[in-house]
């Protein structure tokens, strides 16, 4: 880890034994997982001060695709009220560069790492997922409902034939735990949860941003070069805890968990997703102006544990009340 070393921090406290887990045969060490996209290929955020990746239960290390990719053309990221937009475009090095040159970089005793593959056709899926597969990240995110590229992504995430499909070719090409992002910009989040369990999908994050614009009223332009955007942030929160408890009604007989995700800036953030059905919670937009708020949410997260007589975090799962009739 490269965390600035000169400065007078506080030493290091580990999370909580309450907060430790397991998700998909893997050991976390909180439920809290940083979100693809948001901290690079796992080295940006231990540049700073402060930082422990040994505060996360796991890091999902930023889109990859078969070969390299540029990105989007600028404006590429726009804040909005209680938000952001972003349309980075799936900018990467290309699925060798990362597993030759990234992943021997990383330390793999902090954390748990997972790999986020994307891909314009079913066989880009299946390019990266195997080349992944033989190596040493823990566990593999699908990409299926990018809302910021223009071919792939989107098509893949909002069409339940064509998301069960890319899980199932997926599945093939590897043995390591596979976790499908599901789209939010879809009719029924339900129906596609049921077509990727029957493919073979081993866990779901819930949700992937939602899309959305901005415009400059001075140009008459869209404020994002890509015109649309994926939205994250608090705004989009109601929305995403709706969209963890339809899909835990599908995953949870099938013991299929759930890292729900969007605009958690806080503990209580985080305590409602997990009563809502999720195992673990992934942060995401919160570090952009908050790169230490990891153990904030550990902290508050275990003392509600405490308050509440519960000796573990996964107590907490699914434990939302007056749930008995249909969404």
């Amino acid at each position: 880890m490269n965390a600035v070393a000169d400065l007078d921090m506080p030493p290091w406290t580990p999370p909580a034994e309450s907060l430790r887990l397991r998700f998909c045969g893997m050991d976390f060490a909180s439920p809290i997982v940083l979100l693809s996209g948001c901290v690079g290929f796992g080295e940006e955020y231990t540049r700073v001060a402060g930082f422990s990746n040994r505060d996360v239960g796991a890091v999902c290390l930023k889109g990859t695709t078969g070969s390299n990719r540029l990105g989007n053309k600028p404006h590429r990221v726009y804040e909005t009220p209680m938000g952001m937009l972003n349309a980075i475009g799936l900018q990467n090095p290309g699925v060798e560069a990362v597993v030759s040159k990234i992943l021997p970089a990383l330390d793999f005793t902090e954390t748990r790492f997972i790999a986020n593959a994307s891909g314009s056709t079913i066989e880009e899926y299946v390019e990266v997922v195997s080349r992944f597969d033989d190596s040493a990240i823990d566990a593999i995110e699908i990409n299926i409902s990018c809302p910021n590229v223009k071919e792939g992504g989107v098509t893949f995430g909002n069409d339940p034939d064509m998301s069960a499909r890319v899980v199932a070719a997926c599945r093939k090409a590897t043995s390591k735990p596979i976790i499908t992002k599901l789209s939010p910009n879809q009719t029924s989040i339900q129906d596609n949860a049921r077509r990727c369990i029957e493919a073979g999908t081993d866990a779901f994050a819930v949700i992937n941003t939602l899309m959305g614009m901005a415009v400059d009223v001075r140009t008459r332009t869209a404020m994002i070069g890509n015109r649309q955007g994926g939205l994250s942030g608090p705004a989009i929160k109601p929305i995403a805890l709706l969209k963890v408890a339809q899909v835990y009604e599908v995953a949870k007989p099938h013991n299929v968990p759930i890292i729900g995700q969007g605009g958690i800036v806080n503990a209580n953030d985080a305590l409602e997703f997990l009563i809502a059905g999720a195992t673990a919670v992934g942060v995401g937009t919160a570090l952009f102006y908050d790169p230490l708020i990891c153990p904030k949410i550990n902290a508050g997260i275990a003392d509600y544990l405490v308050a509440n007589n519960m000796k573990s975090v996964s107590e907490l799962t699914g434990t939302l009340k007056g749930t008995h009739g249909h969404w």
